[in-house]
């Protein structure tokens, strides 16, 4: 079925109504999106993941996805008449977004997990279980505007920038997009609150979540520790920008671009991580303008519009992680999946292993991981191309 086309509210106006499979994760967000597209006319499944071993679950208790949240989001799903599962995406978790979270620390990178769980699990492994009850959408409490259009599907910014999400979900392709539902894009916080209260949902006042739903206290170096064991870490030195050996470390999981604390003392300016080498398991430290570059590159790249894909160069705004305001650019497109991105101005602390998302206005053009400086140069001189 051809997916429905969105009003400049985000509101479908097809008259076409088909099952939609809605992730709840115990929270207020998914539980308005729930009673919203009721009200569109869809016929709505809960459906919540259990993504925490069972050696876990005692550490999950208040957590998304824990104990708690399954039971919130159970009471919610009856209070407004809907069918509610539990899916067990435990091991699939484990492989696609915890295995890598660990390994990108021991890489020296720096991960972004809920990327990884919305294009592997919530938009990825969970579309089976959508199809085997027939359902032809997913829907999420995310903070985005998909526009169905007919030629292709647009991931767009929420309208409340404080809480906009599209910078996690940078990575859905094309099939995913056509498949996914964002009915509170264009609202704001306020309103959801607003209308779980009148609804008397139990989850009207719940706290949103602000740290990694799997890192006990946002503590991600006691995750690391607990999770791979003590052996794992190699030590290491380090060094200035000179190569001066300054003090040891017990592993370059402990450190992350841009860090202060934790870092030798004796220097007359505050000293930053400016780089860390895998390789030699070295960690480079320097002052706050060393952390200050104007160009880099991403791999992996994902491009959602033909003409950003076209492989010209094309001008964008680039956020260079979640918080980040966003910078005007210039991006390469380099081969094999790689870009250069060309600030205008230059930025702090861009860190490899984060995202870097690239913009056209509200329009979400694709983007890539942050890599490590390679001191590739961009090629110079090409014309740009115009995307949209």
């Amino acid at each position: 079925m051809t997916a429905p086309l969105y009003s400049e509210n985000n509101s479908p106006v097809s008259t076409a109504r088909p099952r939609v499979l809605v992730g709840m994760s115990g929270g207020v967000d998914s539980s308005v999106a729930v009673w919203l597209l009721k009200e569109q006319g869809y016929e709505v499944v809960g459906v919540t993941m259990k993504v925490w071993p069972q050696d876990c679950m005692s550490r999950a208790e208040d957590k998304c996805c824990g104990p708690q949240a399954i039971a919130d989001a159970r009471g919610v799903a009856h209070a407004l008449g809907v069918a509610h599962y539990v899916v067990d995406e435990a091991e699939a978790f484990e492989k696609q977004v915890i295995d890598y979270f660990t390994a990108e620390y021991q890489a020296g990178r720096t991960p972004n997990p809920c990327v990884m769980c919305n294009e592997k699990v919530k938009f990825g492994n969970l579309w089976a279980k959508a199809k085997a009850i027939g359902a032809e959408y997913i829907a999420t409490g995310h903070y985005a505007i998909v526009d169905h259009l007919p030629e292709r599907s647009v991931l767009r910014k929420g309208r409340d920038p404080r809480k906009d999400q599209s910078y996690f979900l940078f990575s859905l392709r094309q099939e995913q997009l056509r498949r996914s539902l964002f009915p509170l894009g264009g609202m704001e916080k306020s309103e959801i609150r607003a209308i779980a209260r009148k609804l008397g949902l139990k989850t009207a006042d719940k706290v949103d979540s602000q740290e990694i739903c799997f890192v006990p206290g946002n503590d991600y170096k006691a995750f690391l520790k607990g999770h791979l064991g003590t052996d794992q870490f190699l030590p290491g030195g380090i060094f200035d920008k000179s190569g001066n050996r300054l003090a040891d470390h017990e592993g370059i999981e402990m450190f992350t671009i841009g860090q202060r604390k934790g870092l030798p003392g004796g220097s007359p300016k505050p000293m930053y991580v400016i780089d860390i080498d895998p390789e030699t398991r070295s960690v480079v430290v320097g002052e706050a303008e060393d952390l200050v570059v104007d160009e880099f590159e991403m791999d992996q790249c994902h491009w959602n519009t033909d003409s950003a894909a076209s492989g010209g160069a094309f001008e964008c705004n680039v956020k260079i992680r979640y918080a980040h305001p966003g910078a005007d650019a210039t991006v390469y497109p380099l081969e094999g999946g790689k870009s250069r991105v060309r600030l205008h101005s230059p930025q702090r602390a861009v860190t490899p292993g984060q995202a870097a998302v690239c913009y056209l206005g509200d329009a979400v053009l694709g983007g890539g991981w942050i890599a490590r400086s390679s001191g590739v140069r961009a090629p110079a001189g090409p014309e740009l191309v115009a995307v949209g």
